[in-house]
């Protein structure tokens, strides 16, 4: 069984896309555009249109993120053991300087960014929509077979739905209760590692 983590609030203490957006861009039009996620907008939607409200140098917000971003206690642990996949809604041009701060190197799936001066441009990396959900999402590139999921927020839902087994918190856990679908709740990355290595692990 393969173990894939989400990176925003899962991997990282907190939401990096959220932060980011709150320190260069318009925290109230991610507010605004998060809490029509699913009605008005797509996830995708919602991502982009906040991100077109930052406008800083990549290099001026990498060298924040990496001074800033702290990961879960525990990441580095996980990693040795279990050697997971990364999948996220972010991007491979933040995500790749905190790993590289942390001395890790892992298959990651993101999707990148164009720092534009009149506002950062996504470049989607899924971009078919899903069948059960009806989203470019990333239940599509989870690697074939059994999956042991581990995610915190909306883009985790319909991964974690496809997944043999599940640990989740934040609003992941809530919609996860809604739906009587079982997980574990997790609050650091030791919780999950305790956790398979007292079953057997993954593969």
């Amino acid at each position: 069984m393969r173990l894939v983590l989400d990176w925003d609030g899962t991997v990282t203490e907190r939401d990096t896309l959220e932060l980011v957006i709150d320190r260069f861009g318009d925290i109230a039009t991610y507010r605004r555009t998060g809490a029509l996620m699913g009605r008005d907008l797509s996830h995708d939607e919602a991502l982009a249109q906040s991100f077109r409200t930052v406008r800083a140098p990549l290099d001026e917000v990498v060298g924040w993120v990496v001074d800033t971003v702290r990961v879960r206690a525990g990441f580095r642990e996980l990693v040795d053991r279990h050697r997971p996949l990364v999948v996220s809604s972010g991007f491979r041009e933040l995500i790749d300087p905190v790993l590289a701060r942390e001395g890790v190197e892992l298959e990651v799936l993101a999707n990148r960014v164009d720092a534009r001066p009149d506002g950062w441009r996504i470049s989607f990396r899924e971009q078919s929509r899903c069948a059960t959900c009806g989203e470019p999402c990333k239940r599509s590139v989870l690697p074939a077979g059994e999956v042991t999921y581990v995610g915190d927020g909306y883009s985790d839902h319909c991964a974690a739905l496809a997944a043999a087994r599940v640990f989740a918190t934040g609003e992941l856990a809530n919609y996860l209760d809604e739906r009587g679908v079982p997980y574990q709740r997790f609050g650091d990355l030791r919780d999950v590692m305790l956790a398979l290595s007292a079953e057997g692990g993954v593969g």
